[in-house]
């Protein structure tokens, strides 16, 4: 699984968002409207491909969604009132366009496309066990080996082919397929990625990674995908099936944290309001003498809001983020990361100067970026800096979908609060407690939902299985635990 260098200033990357559509004219041009509300979620890598009467077309590129289809005879290639679309970031494979999504097959009575978001964490058992039994890989993608498990399977219709596919790969995923007679989506039997179905005016459905997504094809909230569904969308609309007879659902945390849009809902609950909750439970828990309270732009400053809010403390803009700045840079010496932190954030020193500082950011991970910034804020006067982050401390891997697979790129696996804090140069430091995160996404009295904690906490919601070998002596040592396996 490809695991991003130390050398990389940004925090953390999710791996991908999906976006289709069905029975629409124009519909690869509604994708890219889908696909762009969704660009947060994946940045090296776009592609769509449009069903037309029965015959898959593709287009996919390196970059971003806007520089993949800059030339406009790209999308007017992809004709036909069907769609699937992809924004990639990689956690598995290479950064080639072997491996931009979505894919598209060719078998001998059917073509098929697929998109993924996700982790599959029995990749590397799988992709043996079928290179073994002949299988030729196109990619170096994980999302491949659900393609050789359908056309492997023995049960006769496609739908069926694909759940018994789907019963074999475990881990976190959101699968987009087209044929040419439907588009399927289907979700982990723990849920942890976001998936959602809208329906436009015209009746049409569409399928999403995030609900803010369908605000941008002006289509309206019908369902979330819920663990272990199977859905299907043609001609005859939609018809709701499961592979998973047993289902827990565990939403990624990180989704409210950091990854999801916060006009976004996920499972009922805001991502603005429940991230404003997760800041004014850091201030009661973490209180500090200051002037003023500022955010790391763009996604602390919910959370920025809410410490402010519960503090009495006013809250400012200290910092400006470049909006043209499309990712943050991976660069091979300490003073061009630097540069590229100040190309990204800039203080605004009239806000800071001679100011005591409170620092509200979503999360800590490697710790370089926030020492950075810290400098930066004091080299446009702040007189104290005090950071206050809005999640517990990130001390363990992530195997659904995020780029953090072991334990060494995790600044609090490896040094105590005092030591992060010496590391970065804050003059105090403090993290929200798991309970004040749970109790922010699952108010006492609105609606709860499960949630994966299992960075902060060690206990995971389902074994890692390839990780789970590779990584045992490690998992014994800092007493990790696993929840069972969902046996269907």
């Amino acid at each position: 699984m490809g695991v991003r260098p130390l050398t990389e200033t940004k925090s953390l990357n999710e791996e991908c968002g999906i976006f289709g559509v069905w029975n629409v004219e124009n519909a690869a041009q509604l994708t890219f409207y889908g696909l762009h509300a969704l660009q947060h979620r994946g940045q090296e890598g776009a592609g769509i491909v449009s069903n037309d009467h029965g015959h898959l077309w593709q287009e996919r590129g390196l970059g971003l969604l806007s520089k993949v289809f800059a030339d406009p005879q790209k999308l007017e290639n992809l004709t036909g009132r069907a769609a699937i679309g992809h924004v990639r970031y990689a956690t598995a494979g290479s950064n080639g366009v072997e491996n931009i999504q979505p894919f598209m097959v060719n078998f001998n009575d059917m073509q098929v496309a697929l998109a993924h978001n996700g982790n599959i964490t029995n990749a590397k058992t799988l992709r043996k066990q079928l290179e073994d039994e002949g299988a030729i890989f196109q990619s170096s993608s994980d999302t491949e080996i659900l393609l050789h498990l359908i056309r492997r399977s023995k049960k006769t219709k496609f739908i069926d082919q694909l759940k018994d596919a789907l019963n074999q790969i475990h881990g976190g995923f959101a699968f987009l397929l087209m044929t040419p007679d439907g588009i399927y989506g289907a979700l982990d039997p723990h849920g942890f990625r976001p998936f959602v179905v809208g329906q436009l005016a015209n009746g049409s459905y569409v399928f999403a990674s995030e609900s803010a997504a369908l605000a941008a094809v002006h289509a309206k909230f019908v369902r979330d995908v819920k663990p272990g569904e199977l859905i299907k969308i043609d001609d005859a609309g939609m018809q709701i099936h499961h592979f998973a007879k047993h289902t827990k659902l565990a939403i990624d945390s990180m989704e409210f944290i950091y990854f999801a849009r916060p006009d976004s809902t996920i499972c009922g609950i805001n991502v603005h309001q429940a991230r404003e909750r997760m800041g004014a439970n850091l201030a009661k828990e973490a209180p500090v003498d200051a002037d003023v309270v500022i955010g790391v732009p763009n996604s602390s400053l919910s959370a920025t809001l809410g410490y402010a809010n519960q503090s009495g403390i006013p809250n400012e803009m200290g910092l400006i983020k470049n909006q043209y700045i499309a990712r943050t840079f991976i660069e091979p010496t300490q003073e061009r990361r630097e540069h590229a932190v100040r190309m990204k954030l800039s203080a605004v020193p009239a806000v800071l100067k001679d100011k005591k500082v409170i620092l509200v950011d979503d999360s800590i991970v490697r710790g370089t970026t926030s020492k950075y910034i810290i400098n930066i804020l004091r080299e446009a006067g702040a007189k104290e800096v005090h950071v206050r982050i809005a999640s517990p401390a990130f001390k363990y891997p992530s195997f659904y979908g995020v780029d953090m697979q072991t334990r060494d790129e995790l600044i609090a696996a490896n040094h105590t609060t005092e030591e992060i804090r010496q590391i970065i140069g804050a003059d105090s430091l403090a993290f929200l407690s798991n309970e004040g995160l749970v109790n922010a996404i699952n108010q006492p009295g609105g609606k709860q939902i499960g949630l994966t904690t299992a960075y902060f906490d060690g206990h995971y919601p389902s074994p890692v299985y390839d990780y789970q070998f590779e990584l045992a002596d490690d998992f014994k040592k800092h007493e990790v635990t696993f929840d069972p396996e969902l046996k269907n």
